[in-house]
């Protein structure tokens, strides 16, 4: 289990700029603060790749972790332009943060 206080600072550094933050519209990006059980692409206020769509995720702890480590191998077309963590504990305490702010 990670830290969801070094996840919050994870996410204001790397993912804020494009996610959003709260339940406002994403820049770039869709929301963060929809359930994690949610498929990908289920969102209504974001245009989704169809890579997205097709790849028939539903986002829990670790199908984020593998797209984390490296979105565009794990899913190529989306648009997702965020390289990935690489360290696999930073990666835990992202996810750690995403789960505790989107129960």
């Amino acid at each position: 289990m990670g830290d969801i206080e070094k996840g919050k600072k994870i996410f204001v550094q790397r993912c804020a700029q494009c996610h959003g933050g709260g339940r406002r519209q994403a820049q770039d990006g869709p929301q963060p603060a929809r359930p994690l059980r949610a498929p990908d692409g289920a969102g209504r206020r974001y245009v989704y790749t169809d890579a997205n769509k097709s790849k028939g995720i539903t986002w829990a702890s670790d199908t984020l972790d593998i797209y984390l480590t490296n979105p565009k191998k794990y899913i190529p077309g989306t648009k997702m332009v965020f390289a990935g963590l690489k360290k696999k504990g930073e990666r835990a305490d992202l996810i750690a943060y995403l789960e505790d702010s989107t129960k």
